[in-house]
């Protein structure tokens, strides 16, 4: 069984700058993808950043040119750089993995870290 476990979240003023990991208590390589998804209250979970084993990138669109998903499969670790944060940001920030691309329903889950963005 694989665990995620997110963390890097945190209060944040707007334009902001926050990184959040997320660390696999088993190895990532054989994941052909994981991704960030939020969820905000009162709305649904959504998927902001994916990426692929072989390092390709996807991103919704509300978060393009702010946010950068990596990964470093010697350390069995995803990242979520976050830069220019806005209040529309803030969420609840889960790490997921799938063995499958596209990713579909994940088949792993993180427990989630909250992000609030406010000044």
């Amino acid at each position: 069984q694989v665990q995620l476990v997110e963390s890097g979240g945190g209060l944040v003023q707007p334009g902001g700058s926050l990184r959040l990991s997320c660390a696999a208590s088993g190895t990532i390589f054989s994941f052909n993808g994981m991704g960030w998804y939020r969820q905000a209250p009162g709305k649904q979970r959504e998927v902001v950043a994916t990426i692929t084993s072989g390092g390709s990138t996807h991103y919704v669109d509300s978060v393009k040119g702010r946010f950068t998903i990596s990964r470093d499969n010697a350390k069995n670790t995803v990242y979520l750089q976050m830069n220019s944060l806005k209040p529309e940001d803030t969420a609840v920030y889960y790490c997921a993995a799938s063995w499958f691309w596209p990713m579909g329903e994940p088949n792993y889950w993180g427990q989630g870290t909250q992000v609030t963005v406010s000044s």
